[in-house]
């Protein structure tokens, strides 16, 4: 298969954080779904408000194209996702009301990655609103997940010759089993899943390195753990570009997380990463993952500082 390219994005000569939106982040769902679909609006809105970001930060993702898709997922699971043609497991197992609109959704998310990666080796970082999709594997969605779009984003970048090293850093809550699988034969990405060792999936996949949390972990423990363990695989593997997952359902907050990290340790948690990156000369791409907390002013307001975080170190 020759190179492939997404569709081109308009780029500015001014250096700047460039994020990945589209109203179509938000998918309607059924009246007392528990996942918070509005979030995909209120960030957006609550950046600009407070000034964190102006409307030029913002860029529309194109669609992702089937034979950038094909890089990761396979033929079938693609035929059957974009013909709305899952079994009632499959939709089951995802989690959302399948159809076209959601499929157009997740094409326009994950394709917001790879477009955030190339800003990312422009800039220094580049985030996506949406993404985050790691449970998505190559042959099947799970967990409100379908396209996994740091997988495909880092074998976009892998196949044109954009990057010859990358780094996963998984922090959500939730075990990234579905990046864990697809790249379980591939040297040149090394997955580090930061996760709850009783948390979802019950069945985890072996990442390059796991490190289980126990119920109740708190900030010091958390962080120490952290800051510890990413310069040392960084040093270790020498990546040349970073996908960060920074996933909100670590508070303590979070109905699902089970966790005990306050929202200043989860934007510290976010320091951590972007500054070794900033630091380091690697580019980073983040996508938001999860969060569930009942208050949807605290999801919010931790995916925000997550940007407040890259706005003050980068730009």
């Amino acid at each position: 298969m020759g190179r492939q390219n997404p569709a081109p994005v308009a780029r500015s000569d001014a250096c700047m954080l460039k994020i990945a939106y589209s109203p179509v982040y938000k998918y309607e769902l059924p009246a007392g779904h528990r996942f918070p679909m509005v979030k995909y609006e209120l960030i957006p809105e609550q950046l600009l408000y407070e000034g964190t970001v102006v409307q030029d930060n913002f860029f529309h993702p194109d669609p992702l194209p089937e034979p950038v898709a094909l890089l990761t997922h396979t033929k079938t699971y693609w035929d059957k996702l974009t013909e709305v043609r899952l079994s009632d497991k499959e939709v089951r197992a995802i989690g959302f009301p399948i159809n076209e609109k959601f499929v157009h959704r997740g094409r326009h998310i994950a394709n917001g990655t790879i477009q955030c990666a190339l800003f990312a080796q422009k800039d220094g970082c580049a985030m996506n609103v949406a993404g985050g999709t790691h449970h998505a594997f190559a042959d099947r969605g799970e967990g409100y997940c379908c396209f996994n779009d740091q997988a495909v984003a880092a074998n976009y970048l892998l196949h044109n010759g954009l990057a010859k090293k990358i780094l996963i850093v998984d922090l959500d809550v939730h075990q990234g089993n579905g990046t864990a699988s697809i790249f379980s034969d591939e040297p040149r990405v090394f997955t580090f899943s930061m996760h709850g060792e009783r948390n979802y999936p019950l069945r985890k996949e072996q990442s390059s390195l796991d490190i289980g949390l126990p119920d109740g972990l708190t900030d010091g423990p958390y962080l120490k753990m952290l800051r510890e363990t990413l310069p040392r695989i960084a040093e270790a593997f020498e990546p040349d570009f970073v996908f960060y997952l920074s996933g909100v359902d670590i508070l303590a907050s979070d109905q699902l997380g089970r966790l005990d990290i306050s929202r200043e340790g989860c934007r510290e948690r976010d320091r951590i990463v972007l500054s070794y990156c900033r630091q380091n000369g690697i580019p980073v791409a983040v996508s938001m993952g999860g969060g569930y907390s009942r208050r949807i002013a605290d999801i919010v307001e931790a995916h925000a500082n997550t940007f407040r975080v890259a706005q003050e170190i980068f730009f």
